[in-house]
């Protein structure tokens, strides 16, 4: 996918390194425990539910749903993200208490709806892959 070349990338750890290279292989992958089954994001490597320290990258299906947006109409990154443009907050459908903030992509923003079925898809900036999303075609919320 091909975006602005100018953003500014996340410092990768030992535990957010597979966040933000699963896009090398179209995988969104969230940490999960092994032993509650919890999904969580940011990933960290200890369960804060049962606080198990079996926990570990899992690939999910990168669907999601728009559970609240904003649209931006300040160019706060020179030419990057020429205004306007959506910055929303998603529920995996794996776990709708695990959100991400991201960008909707391949979408007027006055198209943008709360509710709104939307996929994964990955732009790779250096040795990351930010994960944004754009309108799920035939897939209802």
């Amino acid at each position: 996918m091909t975006r602005p070349a100018y953003r500014i990338l996340p410092a990768q750890t030992a535990d957010s390194t597979p966040f933000w290279t699963g896009g090398a292989e179209g995988e969104l992958r969230i940490h999960r425990c092994r032993s509650c089954s919890r999904y969580f994001h940011p990933p960290v490597g200890v369960c804060f539910r049962c606080r198990s320290r079996d926990v570990a990258p899992e690939p999910v299906s990168g669907r999601a749903t728009v559970a609240s947006y904003t649209v931006n109409h300040h160019p706060w990154f020179g030419d990057a993200f020429p205004p306007p443009y959506v910055v929303a907050i998603v529920e995996l459908a794996e776990d709708p208490e695990v959100r991400l903030t991201t960008q909707i992509v391949d979408c007027a923003v006055e198209d943008v709806r709360i509710g709104m079925a939307v996929e994964v898809v990955f732009e790779q900036h250096e040795d990351v892959w930010i994960p944004v999303f754009r309108p799920a075609e035939g897939i209802v919320a």
